[in-house]
Parts: C-alpha cells; structure tokens; sequence
C-alpha cells in the first residue's frame, strides 16, 4: 500500500502472552528511521478471543501483511501452514519470521539463531563456550535456534534436557551426531558446563518458576536466558548472585529484530539507535 511517495506496511506478531513484547516500540522506530510508514500489530491467538493459528495466518493474508513475527508456542507449528521455508529455518526446524512475496506466498525463516548468537558475542565474547561443554534447557521453538546457534559457537558437546524426552532426542539427531547429549535431567550435569541456557518459557510473565534449581550455578559460568519479560528473570538474578556472567533476552529479541525487519522490508535498521529504542520502550513498560 502507498500514501503519496511513502510506502506503507503492514506487518506484526503472532503468539500467546504477547500483551507485553516490545516489537512494536522496536519495528516501528526503524520504520520511522528508514522514512517508512509501517505498523507492528499483536495478534494473540488467547486474547481477546481464541483463534487457531491457520485463521490469523488466514487473516493477515486477507489484510494485506507484508509478514509477521511468529513466537511461543507457534514457531515449530507454523511450519506446514507456509509455502516454502528458508534453507537455514527447515535446519533449525523452527520458524520466527514470514514473509509474503509478491506472489503472495508464505515464506518461513528464522532470525533466532543469528539473534542469540550476535547477543552471546556480545555479552560473553566469540570463544566463551568454543570447545566446552554447555547445558541447554528446552528443544521447542526456541530451543532448537540457540541449539544452532551453541554448535555455530563452538560448544562441544550440547548438553540438552527437556521435558519432552522425544523433543529432544529430535533435535539432537538434527544437530549432527556426537554434537548433543539428551539428558534426563539436568542438575548433573551443570556443574561441569561452561555456561547454562534457558529455551524454556519457564520464567516468562505469565510462566512463573524456574527452569531448574538456582543452587547447582556456580560462579565463573556463563548463564543466558532468551526471555526478555521481564527484562531480568529469577533465574538470571539468581545466576548473578552465584557470580555467574548472565544475560537476558534483551539483546537477541534487538538483534533477531533487525534480521527480521530486514526480511521484512530489505532495509538493515541502525543496531545501536534499536537498542535505544529498546531501553526505552523497556522502561516505559516498568513504569
């Protein structure tokens, strides 16, 4: 759609407890930066009413979307309902971003794993878990993404439990052989990780608790958790009281986000103007 000189787009959300994410704040800054005019809109699949995820893909055709962000519990479950699927998504098994091409068909990639892995950089440098053992909590949507993103890093071996011991078995045939362990619980084995990473909602607003107990932490370890609501979860502060270098979500939802709107419109958004954006957006939600 245009308005004059100045396209428009339409793009947006998809998932369940998303009442509090901060995309809006983030893609519409960088619509406002690449002198476009777009809109974020949230469509929770609970809220106000329970929609199937085959209807609000259905609606956001009909609506004219240019794509749309696909999160918990949606992200392996989308994949069906698509037209074609980036080579690296159908690795990873797991699709967060859909972009309709100008046939109108529905196309699935993923901006999770290039997230996580630009965010651990930063936060605990390139060679942090190169050649070390870490422990991975979850093998669903996201789960699967950081999993890449660990043995793109170097991690040796992936040390993965999840609830769902068949999730997990999955994906560990999906990374390669001798590259993951399925574990049957994971309090054994984090005492000898380099580092911790929670793929699991468990912490997440309206997902209380912790993925696992706080006390087999250990100062030196790396700890990373991809939820970002809130900002610090409790098994970030907690991680941070054992000494451990933790990190949330913060910089992966920034850094997912520009890959995403870059699929979404062809522009790269400014990294440090989209943290800014971020950090504001955040404390906006606090108060």
């Amino acid at each position: 759609m245009t308005n004059g000189s100045s396209p428009r787009m339409l793009v947006g959300l998809i998932g369940i407890n998303i009442g509090q994410s901060l995309a809006p704040a983030l893609h519409e800054d960088a619509f406002a930066a690449a002198g476009l005019t777009g809109h974020y809109h949230l469509m929770d699949a609970e809220t106000p009413r329970e929609r199937s995820l085959t209807d609000l893909l259905a609606a956001i055709r009909t609506a004219g979307f240019a794509g749309v962000n696909v999160t918990f519990p949606f992200k392996e479950a989308v994949i069906p309902l698509l037209d074609d699927v980036s080579a690296e998504a159908r690795e990873i098994g797991a699709v967060n971003t859909v972009v309709f091409d100008a046939r109108g068909r529905a196309i699935g990639h993923n901006t999770d794993r290039s997230g996580f892995r630009a965010a651990f950089v930063e936060a605990f440098g390139k060679d942090a878990a190169r050649g070390k053992p870490v422990l991975l909590l979850g093998a669903g949507g996201a789960g699967r993404a950081v999993a890449f993103a660990l043995k793109d890093l170097g991690a040796a071996p992936i040390r993965l439990y999840d609830r769902d011991r068949q999730k997990a078995s999955s994906l560990a045939a999906d990374l390669g052989a001798g590259a993951c362990e399925v574990l049957d619980a994971p309090e054994p084995a984090a005492a000898s990780a380099a580092g911790v990473v929670n793929a699991t909602p468990i912490g997440m607003a309206g997902h209380e608790g912790l993925p696992m107990p706080p006390d087999v932490l250990r100062a030196g370890q790396f700890v990373a958790d991809v939820i970002y609501t809130p900002l610090e979860t409790e098994f970030v502060k907690a991680a941070k009281a054992k000494g451990a270098r933790a990190m949330g979500g913060a910089g992966m939802c920034v850094h997912q986000a520009v890959d995403a709107f870059r699929h979404f419109t062809g522009r790269t958004p400014d990294i440090a103007r989209l943290k800014h954006a971020f950090a504001q957006a955040a404390a906006r939600r606090a108060r």
